[in-house]
């Protein structure tokens, strides 16, 4: 039941405009128009099906009470995970098995598991006495067991959500900041070593800060030869790699090398939103989208569909909503004094922009194509439902408070 005085009102109407945009935008990406010839395919009606399930689903879960909400995470986890391996065996689609095929509309488990996950791992690091190296090593295992199944399905771009979500609800839960360095480090690591100078500014910084941390000299010690050691054997491990693997680095980096290959999407992608202009193209007149140069414009690449045909304003107010999104969702964790509840929504909300990030950075040719799709505006039921419970979820705690301490 809605409680009128505690309820968001502010996140909800964020919610609905931006699900409003989304389907506005995956119609004009699924129009092709050439001249007096309009075709339009039917994805934008199946997101509106989908809109009509999350808002139904939106109501059973503020109806539902906390007591079962709370009972229904385990068991749904390990549903999930099941449904993770029972995907794998499913036909595959473009290379990959994610989706089961239900009546027409397809269902990605990984989608769900992202949600069940941080559900699951919020409840085990909020838990009391809890010292905080079982906290690290709690909240990996439960996020290791949907990411490797994830990753032989194979998708890796949805992995490094988890990941990310994972380091949002570390924090939240009050994990030492010296912990989550010597976590990242050695991705830093890995990618300071393509030159010398930035491995040892890297490493120099690196002791700097867990000196300043005042760590015991072991620490400081092994977490250094650690990072060394990753830094020098990526050259070797560079060397080994296959040749399509190295070009796919490489192409991401300068992606006229294969512009007709893996560099294809990204030269298409950034000349959409650079031909869009100030003011864009006009409604549904995307060349790049008509003449179908740009490949998986209504998904992956649909914020490229923005910037051509709605031009600069057009994007900058799709990305003045995310932020009005993303700072609603701040203060809500603000506002959340459950210490479960608090890292449930830390983890949303570090899972939901860095996807957006990723997607609009993919979309520019800031980073390399990774399949990952822009919450709720691309294309994808499984997507949308998923992203926003995950929103009312945030809603529901709100609409809590007072209830629980």
């Amino acid at each position: 039941m809605i409680n009128k005085k505690k309820f968001d009102y502010t996140l909800a109407v964020l919610l609905i405009i931006i699900i409003i945009t989304g389907i506005i935008a995956i119609y004009t990406a699924s129009t092709s128009k050439i001249g007096e010839n309009i075709s339009v395919k039917d994805y934008w009606w199946r997101q509106l099906i989908f809109t009509f399930i999350l808002a139904g689903v939106l109501f059973l879960l503020f109806k539902l009470p906390m007591p079962i909400f709370d009972v229904l995470v385990v068991p749904l986890y390990i549903l999930n995970l099941i449904f993770l391996f029972l995907v794998l065996f499913t036909p595959a689609i473009n290379g990959a098995h994610r989706w089961f095929n239900i009546f027409g509309f397809s269902y990605q488990p990984s989608e769900s598991a992202k949600l069940l996950t941080i559900l699951l791992t919020a409840r085990i690091l909020s838990k009391e006495h809890l010292s905080e190296l079982r906290q690290l090593i709690y909240g990996f295992l439960c996020v290791l067991a949907p990411v490797m199944m994830i990753m032989i399905e194979p998708d890796f771009g949805t992995t490094l959500v988890f990941w990310i979500s994972l380091f949002a609800m570390f924090a939240a839960a009050g994990i030492p900041a010296f912990y989550l360095l010597l976590i990242v480090s050695p991705l830093i690591s890995i990618i300071a070593s393509f030159h010398w100078m930035f491995i040892v500014l890297w490493i120099f910084i690196f002791v700097l800060v867990l000196l300043w941390f005042r760590l015991s000299w072991v620490t400081v010690t092994v977490s250094t030869i650690l990072n060394i050691f990753l830094a020098i054997i990526m050259p070797v491990f560079w060397g080994g790699m296959k040749e399509y693997q190295q070009n796919r680095i490489l192409t991401f980096l300068d992606p006229t090398r294969d512009p007709l290959g893996a560099g294809y999407q990204i030269i298409q992608a950034k000349i959409a939103v650079g031909s869009g202009g100030t003011i864009g193209k006009g409604w549904l007149e995307g060349t790049q989208k008509n003449m179908n140069f740009l490949p998986e414009h209504h998904t992956d690449f649909i914020f490229s569909i923005v910037g051509e045909e709605f031009g600069f304003i057009g994007s900058a107010i799709l990305l003045i909503l995310f932020f009005l999104l993303f700072w609603r969702i701040t203060l809500a964790i603000r506002e959340i004094r459950v210490r479960e509840r608090k890292i449930v929504a830390s983890g949303i909300f570090g899972y939901l922009m860095f996807q957006t990030f990723i997607n609009i950075g993919m979309n520019i040719g800031l980073v390399p194509t990774t399949g990952i799709p822009l919450p709720f505006i691309s294309y994808g039921g499984s997507n949308l439902l998923i992203n926003g419970l995950a929103i009312g979820v945030i809603l529901k705690y709100l609409n809590e408070r007072g209830f629980i301490k």
